[in-house]
């Protein structure tokens, strides 16, 4: 299971490319965007979420 980032909910403020413990986020363009393969599932980057635009999938 990866994080997952909607992108109709997700307004590009950075929190959880912030929060991520080992870098699987980053943003493309306006919009937060997940690396599966380097994603570790811990959900840190949920509770970050101030728009609830991240779920484990």
């Amino acid at each position: 299971m990866a994080a997952k980032v909607d992108p109709d909910k997700c307004t590009g403020c950075g929190s959880c490319v912030d929060t991520c413990p080992v870098s699987a986020i980053s943003m493309d363009g306006d919009k937060a965007k997940v690396n599966a393969d380097e994603c570790v599932d811990c959900g840190a980057c949920i509770d970050a979420c101030p728009v609830e635009a991240i779920e484990l999938t």
